[in-house]
């Protein structure tokens, strides 16, 4: 029997009562979506999980929640709507460990939606842009459902999938969805400043998307011998790989290769990691391993933060009890980093909000998630400056984290501070 079929066909493995994978970010098969989405009139409580997907997200909406209820291991703006009305769930959890959740049938797959680059002479297909939780996913799934697309990069590593363990193929021409590249402020910026300054000749570095990882990357121009090593990476790299500026040689593991498992950006991104033996797409559960991570010299990670109070507890994601993002690879990071010799761990935010707020504030909002606890916590910095919190008391944090908080706010962050620490 032909595994090639229509859309339409290919989904009719999806049952009531199934739970189905969706592939990530800019791999998210639009194509199986739509075709799924066609047959919600006969289809009752269907669990969709998934990281962060980019596109649409129809099944998220309220008005198909008798046919699909989502579960995400981290909230894009796709579903983050359908959180807030209580139709959608978030499932907390370390990016390392969304693996093992199909793996050691803690959340047992029956159907797995992919885009997946056209398979070569050996019937070798890749997942291209996004390997991450992916490779578990496939490997698990009691029924794999793959769009053949032209426009999906071949990528190496642990990306490798056979038509053989494809169960269901669609033939389509797709293009992937594109993040461009955002526009720096003047905050954006210094932070950059700030944290390049932090950033050794020999580093192997970690950082994401968004303005302020862009800002960092162009601020490294002038850097040495630096590696990547990263849950995902973005065309903020490609300058610097282009410069030799980032060469791996100083790795001990998978030295003169980029390590990740996902990647998002624009075209320009998605053609240099085409075929490129030079960019390792590796399953999460290896790259965000913390064991795995400190082996690596002076590991510098950069991740965000949507508030820290004066302690240093990180929230980064949600606002108060809104959820916003997800817990996602933030502590593997912080932590592998805190461990490497000559690591850096780093959260790095703006001062205050687009609307005036201070994002260093004395308590965290009511029913905000931890994502970094104070005792995981090194570097915290802003536009205003680096505040080094390791081996320093209660009183201490407070004084560091206030110096680098906007000046509209250091009086009031004073005063918290003194009624809560008598300093």
């Amino acid at each position: 029997m032909s595994k090639l079929a229509t859309p339409r066909q290919a989904v009719q493995c999806i049952t009531s009562g199934d739970r189905v994978f969706i592939h990530s970010v800019a791999a998210a098969p639009q194509a199986l979506i739509r075709a799924m989405m066609e047959r919600a009139p006969e289809l009752k409580s269907v669990e969709i999980v998934h990281l962060h997907t980019e596109g649409d997200a129809p099944y998220a909406r309220a008005e198909f929640k008798e046919s699909f209820h989502v579960n995400a291991f981290f909230v894009g703006a796709n579903v983050r709507a359908g959180i807030q009305e209580g139709h959608c769930n978030y499932i907390p959890v370390f990016l390392s460990e969304v693996p093992n959740l199909f793996r050691k049938g803690v959340l047992p797959l029956d159907v797995a939606l992919l885009n997946v680059s056209p398979p070569d002479k050996h019937g070798f297909c890749t997942l291209g842009v996004a390997v991450d939780v992916a490779r578990a996913a496939f490997e698990t799934a009691k029924c794999v459902v793959a769009q053949i697309n032209p426009h999906m990069p071949r990528t190496q590593g642990d990306a490798l999938i056979h038509i053989d363990e494809i169960d269901y193929m669609v033939e389509v021409d797709e293009p992937l969805h594109e993040v461009q590249m955002p526009r720096l402020t003047d905050e954006d910026r210094s932070i950059g400043k700030h944290i390049a300054g932090l950033v050794e000749n020999g580093a192997t570095i970690q950082m994401g998307i968004g303005s302020i990882p862009n800002a960092v990357l162009a601020s490294l121009g002038d850097h040495k011998d630096l590696g990547v090593h990263t849950e995902m990476f973005s065309d903020g790299v490609i300058p610097l790989v282009e410069k030799g500026v980032i060469n791996g040689r100083m790795k001990v593991k998978h030295p003169g290769r980029m390590v990740a498992g996902f990647v998002m950006g624009t075209r320009k991104l998605y053609d240099f990691i085409d075929d490129n033996p030079q960019v390792l797409m590796l399953d999460i559960a290896y790259v965000n391993d913390t064991s795995v991570i400190r082996r690596n010299p002076k590991v510098t990670a950069v991740n965000s933060a949507i508030e820290v109070d004066l302690t240093g507890q990180v929230c980064a994601d949600s606002i108060g009890m809104r959820q916003y993002s997800g817990v996602g690879g933030q502590m593997d990071f912080i932590r592998g980093a805190s461990l490497s010799e000559g690591g850096k761990p780093i959260i790095a935010l703006p001062s205050q909000t687009k609307l005036g707020e201070s994002k260093i504030v004395p308590f965290l909002k009511q029913g905000a998630g931890v994502t970094s606890t104070r005792a995981h916590v090194h570097y915290i910095v802003t536009e205003f400056g680096v505040a080094n919190l390791y081996g320093k008391n209660l009183r201490q944090r407070a004084s560091e984290l206030i110096k680098i908080a906007h000046p509209n706010h250091r009086e009031a962050l004073e005063r918290a501070a003194h009624d809560r620490f008598h300093c």
